[in-house]
């Protein structure tokens, strides 16, 4: 793989999760993030398992109506054109092993608009006790997509859809070592998936390589997806065609 496009992979694995620490949300996550957290180790185990008894506890304290292992069992298990790479990460937010090494990576990363932090990620503020669970996907031409699953209803899954990047901060440069990428972020008006979703979309230059990457957030019944699509192919269409499939999965499981 070309330097330029490792650089390009590093900077979407921060941007997943930029600035997002243990009480904030993904997804992510984007990858999640997650949720945001594509790309950033979703493909482990994180340490606040999906059968452990305090996960179950804990979505009680949250005020989730699920705990991380029905959300779990909700992930899609497969999707045309792309395949499960390892196994989901579930838990609380903040005990997601993608999670902890997201913000990690995310202390190394440099902004040349600090303000801007949070723009090209997916979702607002949430308690980092939320039971998440994510599941990534590896599809042709280098393609990352990763499924964020929050137990979130209500006004606290509405907020994520009524989040909007500051018109100052849909350009902005990031530094990883001693190499800059520039980013563009795209934003489309509200949609129709599910109770209501946000499509982002951040394009990223480095040296000579250029990527995307599309973030879709999908307020469900007392739940909350997001979906995002990664790579030097990825559309917007792609990433919702997904992010429905992934709603219809999740209303199928979820009581």
């Amino acid at each position: 793989m070309p330097f330029a496009r490792k650089v390009a992979d590093m900077a979407y694995r921060r941007l997943s999760l930029l600035a997002v620490p243990p009480r904030r949300a993904v997804l992510g996550a984007v990858l999640g993030t997650a949720l945001a957290a594509a790309g950033c180790g979703g493909g482990a185990s994180g340490s606040g398992g999906a059968n452990g008894p305090a996960t179950t506890g804990r979505a009680a304290l949250a005020g989730s109506p699920y705990t991380a292992a029905q959300l779990e069992q909700a992930l899609l298990t497969e999707a045309p054109g792309h395949r499960r790479a390892g196994e989901p990460d579930a838990g609380e937010y903040r005990a997601l092993k993608s999670v902890q090494n997201a913000d990690l990576l995310r202390r190394q990363t440099r902004l040349d608009k600090p303000r801007c932090a949070g723009a090209a990620t997916p979702a607002t503020e949430v308690g980092g006790d939320v039971p998440t669970a994510l599941a990534t996907f590896t599809g042709e031409g280098g393609t990352i997509a990763t499924e964020t699953l929050m137990g979130l209803a209500g006004a606290a899954a509405e907020r994520q859809l009524s989040v909007r990047v500051p018109a100052s901060c849909r350009t902005f440069r990031t530094r990883i070592g001693g190499t800059w990428s520039a980013h563009r972020v795209v934003e489309s008006p509200r949609g129709d998936l599910g109770e209501g979703s946000r499509t982002v979309g951040v394009t990223t230059v480095t040296g000579g390589a250029r990527t995307h990457t599309w973030y879709v957030v999908v307020k469900g019944g007392r739940y909350l997806v997001t979906l995002s699509l990664y790579g030097p192919k990825a559309t917007k269409a792609e990433a919702e065609r997904l992010a429905a499939q992934a709603l219809a999965q999740a209303a199928r499981i979820l009581p």
